[in-house]
Formats: C-alpha cells, sequence, structure tokens
C-alpha cells in the first residue's frame, strides 16, 4: 500500500465550496473542514508540525527559517526510513528541504516557484516529475507540495478572485495525481492537507482564517464520509506512519485519523 501526502500551502478549507473536483474528493473521503494547524501559522513551522508531530516551541522552528533542533525529534521521513520504507519529494518552495534529515529520502525532486513563470508552472513541474517518476518507481511514501495558492495570497488577498483561480488550478493538479494512481490498480490512501490559512494577504495569527486546514483522508484505510473529529495537522506523520506499519517517534503528539 503506498502513502500520498499533498500539502496545498495556504489552502483554506472554505475555498473548496464551488470546486467540483475538491466535492468529489470530499464525498469519498474521511474528511474535516476545521481541522486546526499549530501557532505560528507560518509556512515551515506548520511544515515541521506536519512532520514532526510536535508544536514549533518543541521542534524549535518558529519563523521560515530553519533552526536547528536543541532537543532532535525523529520526524516521519526518518521513522519510515528506519522502518525501510522508501520515501519521496517532489515540491516548489526550497525551505522544505529542511523536513527531513540528510540520507533518508530515496528521491527528491526540487523547481524553485521564483523560476520564470512563477508557481503556475512549479506546481506543473511537480506533478509532472512525479508522474514520470512514479510510473518507473513506486515509494511507499510520497510527498506533493504545491505553494501557488500561498503567492496568490499573499500577492492579492485571501479569497479573491486570483486566490481562488490559484486554488482550483492545484485541484487540476491533484487530481492528475489520483487519475495516475488510479489507472494503476493499486491500492493507496492519500491525505489533501494545507499548512495554514489566511486573511487579507497575510497569516501567521492565532485567527480562525489563518488556523483552520482541510484534511481530506481518501483510500482503503478511510471511511467515505465520515467526519474527522477535533483532527490536527499534528495528526498527519502518526496516521502516516501507522498505514506503513512505522513506529510513531516516541515524542509525536497526534493519533491516527483512521482508528
Amino acid at each position: 500500500m503506498k502513502v500520498i501526502l499533498v500539502s496545498v500551502d495556504g489552502m483554506r478549507p472554505d475555498s473548496l465550496k464551488n470546486i467540483a473536483q475538491a466535492q468529489d474528493l470530499i464525498r469519498r473521503s474521511s474528511y474535516t473542514l476545521s481541522a486546526r494547524t499549530v501557532f505560528p501559522s507560518v509556512t515551515l513551522p506548520c511544515h515541521m508540525s506536519m512532520f514532526h508531530g510536535v508544536d514549533p516551541d518543541r521542534h524549535g522552528t518558529t519563523t521560515n527559517t530553519y533552526t536547528p533542533q536543541v532537543r532532535p525529534i525523529n520526524g516521519l521521513v526518518e521513522q519510515l526510513h528506519a522502518n525501510e520504507n522508501t520515501c519521496a519529494f517532489f515540491y516548489n518552495w526550497e525551505q522544505l528541504r529542511d523536513l527531513s534529515l540528510p540520507g533518508n529520502l530515496d528521491f527528491s525532486f526540487f523547481f524553485s516557484g521564483h523560476s520564470e513563470g512563477g508557481y503556475a508552472v512549479a506546481n506543473k513541474e511537480v506533478t509532472r516529475e512525479f508522474l514520470r517518476y512514479f510510473s518507473k518507481n513506486r515509494p511507499d511514501f510520497t510527498f506533493l507540495y504545491y505553494g501557488e495558492v500561498d503567492e496568490a495570497g499573499h500577492s492579492h488577498g485571501w479569497m479573491g478572485r486570483e486566490y481562488l483561480s490559484a486554488v482550483r488550478a492545484s485541484w487540476r493538479e491533484i487530481f492528475k495525481v489520483l487519475a495516475m494512481m488510479d489507472s494503476l490498480g493499486e491500492e493507496y490512501n492519500i491525505i489533501v492537507t494545507a499548512d495554514h490559512g489566511g486573511h487579507d494577504r497575510s497569516h501567521g495569527t492565532l485567527m480562525d482564517e489563518d488556523m483552520t486546514i482541510p484534511i481530506i483522508a481518501y483510500g482503503p484505510a478511510f471511511k467515505a464520509g465520515r467526519i474527522l473529529e477535533n483532527a490536527s495537522i499534528k495528526d498527519i506523520p502518526t496516521t502516516v506512519a501507522a498505514l506503513l506499519g512505522a513506529k510513531p517517534a516516541k515524542e509525536w503528539e497526534g493519533r491516527v485519523l483512521y482508528e
């Protein structure tokens, strides 16, 4: 069984209301549109919590600059590597390189969102490389990161026309991934989430608009239509590890979302 974790940076749950692809997947999934992220609701601290199962004041990264851990905690990739699971990353925001320690990933692809064409092109490159790689290699765990939505929020404002267009474009990429997996006829679980939301042209506060995220979990481990009560971004590493038969790090604070 394979697990794919998709993070759409800055995607608010209420942005999914009129997106057909998102609503279709939600109907077939266990889900919540009211999960909580961590404070500060900033991209790198939130992703560190997504992979390390603790709050930023524990893992130590509280801004978009990585801070080496004073009291190290194994992250999701380290736990999976120790369990002999293969792991691959596809992303377009460079700071995410620090989500795993060197030597634990089997494959990594980075295409900068600051390249010509911006994140709109970079999102498509992430999907393209994933499809190419996965057709020949079948990592147990894959992390896909799409940065266009957050960029649109900062440039034009959360929930505005340009922002919602970026959300729709990101879901077109997600459905390419789903179509690929369905065509292979293999069992897989996919979790689509966000690191944080946003308001006006910013995020990082304790406002609900910043702190509320979606978690949409589809696959044989997840019952369609089940609401994931009291879910947190910190539940994600615990859930992925359980799906792949790996032990959680003892410091992780999250729970398994399908039990």
